[in-house]
């Protein structure tokens, strides 16, 4: 039966998604044993299938997996859109779950314009998120900024597509049957287009290791070795044929992605937190990342978030990789200890858009320990922040925060506090009552202390 209804939580029907949670629920009430006790991990950067989750997952099923393995605290992002956000909040006050959620998408920094920052190979093109935002529903000025972003995004994916199918024909994809078909809202990236190629493969040529033999342009025993692992084998078209160098590539035009300055207008006016991605340290732009946080900082950057498994490499039996783990994990704990001076709390997580990605992060590993206190306190800031703006208005944002809370540090300590204090789920809501949005920070505290 768990089996069953865990299925259901990826439905294409948001109330058989919904329904399946409740019977869930209901079922691990009656059972105490079928969920762990909550344990320290945390995992705040959870792609759904409204962009792309290699498991499948949906913002509910997202919901369900925080409990099964006993999260502190969850949340999800999506690229480019906001299209989960409501069903995955609503799935955490269920659920009794700490949540937030975000949106990703790429930005132009004209500033460095000719410096790669977090996006390989692609000067002046960077990575950024908005984090904690309480529903998908945006201000006009935020829809039409969306709107872009979505068209934009959409123009880059169509003329991938073009290109694709003249390389491997005679496999070809429709964008429109083969492609959107695969998303739950319309919301397509290169990895659904990926799985269509895939699929078409498999349904058009028979010798598929002849074909991507010649395609990929690597020896038969090879690729068959890739193909018994669907994480190596997606990841080797990808960088093949997708990334900078291949067939399908088109070096980004900075007219085709938002500015900084665009972006921050549509995530502060809506009451979230602009944050810059930190990749791993070692591109000309992040080497220079006092000047680039300086740069965005002034531009509304509020946190700064970190996928640890891209930043720091598996450690492995391979002595050549010490030296490279040992650097990426110094670059690490550098850059955050050079967030801390800007007052940027730490947002992390392992993203779950890849066939090769953990459900979770070790914080107890040598090289994450160092962090992981800051690690759990991000992660309380931004839900103690989600939860001051769905209940009471008075978010990081908010007038209330500029009347109270002039700095970003003393926001950052206000907003952590009240994350650890609030509980999750309706009992959070319940602790609301006694708060209003006259009362002042210390005032707000002393009554959930009390």
């Amino acid at each position: 039966m768990i089996d069953e209804l865990e299925t259901r939580l990826n439905n294409s029907s948001k109330n058989t998604r919904a329904a399946a949670l409740r019977d869930l629920l209901a079922l691990a009430q009656k059972d105490p044993g079928l969920l762990p006790a909550e344990g320290c991990a945390i995992n705040m950067h959870c792609h759904s299938f409204f962009s792309f989750n290699a498991y499948g997952f949906s913002p509910t099923a997202l919901v369900w997996l925080a409990k099964k393995l006993g999260l502190q605290v969850v949340g999800i992002v999506d690229f480019d859109n906001l299209d989960g956000v409501e069903e995955f909040l609503t799935g955490c006050n269920l659920a009794d779950v700490r949540g937030s959620a975000a949106m990703e998408t790429r930005i132009f920094i004209p500033e460095f314009a000719d410096r790669v920052t977090n996006s390989p190979g692609e000067p002046g093109i960077s990575y950024h998120m908005g984090i904690g935002f309480t529903s998908q529903k945006v201000n006009e000025k935020g829809e039409t900024i969306l709107q872009k972003m979505r068209d934009r995004a959409e123009q880059r994916n169509r003329n991938m597509v073009g290109r694709l199918n003249t390389y491997l024909d005679p496999v070809i994809v429709n964008y429109d049957a083969d492609v959107l078909s695969l998303t739950p809202s319309g919301n397509a990236t290169e990895r659904h287009i990926l799985a269509a190629y895939i699929d078409s493969a498999k349904r058009t040529v028979k010798d598929q290791v002849k074909f991507w033999s010649e395609k990929l342009e690597k020896d038969q025993n090879i690729v068959r070795g890739l193909m018994q692992d669907a994480a190596a084998f997606s990841n080797a078209i990808r960088r093949k044929l997708m990334k900078r160098g291949g067939v399908s590539y088109s070096q980004p035009n900075p007219k085709n992605f938002p500015t900084a300055e665009e972006f921050h207008e549509m995530v502060i006016s809506n009451g979230a937190l602009p944050a810059f991605c930190y990749l791993n340290g070692t591109t000309e732009g992040e080497q220079c990342m006092e000047e680039l946080l300086s740069l965005l900082v002034s531009k509304g950057v509020a946190a700064m978030n970190m996928i640890p498994n891209l930043a720091i490499p598996e450690p492995c039996s391979n002595p050549d990789n010490s030296d490279l783990l040992r650097t990426r994990s110094e670059l690490l704990l550098r850059t955050a200890n050079l967030a801390r001076e800007f007052d940027l709390p730490l947002h992390i997580g392992t993203e779950m858009n890849s066939y090769s990605q953990r459900q979770v992060d070790d914080l107890n590993s040598p090289e994450l320990a160092p962090l992981r206190n800051r690690f759990i306190n991000g992660a309380y800031f931004i839900y103690g922040h989600v939860k001051l703006h769905q209940s009471l208005g008075i978010g990081y944002q908010s007038e209330w925060a500029n009347s109270f809370l002039p700095t970003r540090s003393d926001r950052n300590s206000f907003y952590t506090s009240a994350g650890f204090l609030i509980p999750p789920g309706m009992p959070g809501f319940q602790t609301m009552k006694n708060l209003h949005a006259t009362m002042s920070p210390r005032e707000i505290l002393s009554k959930l202390e009390s």
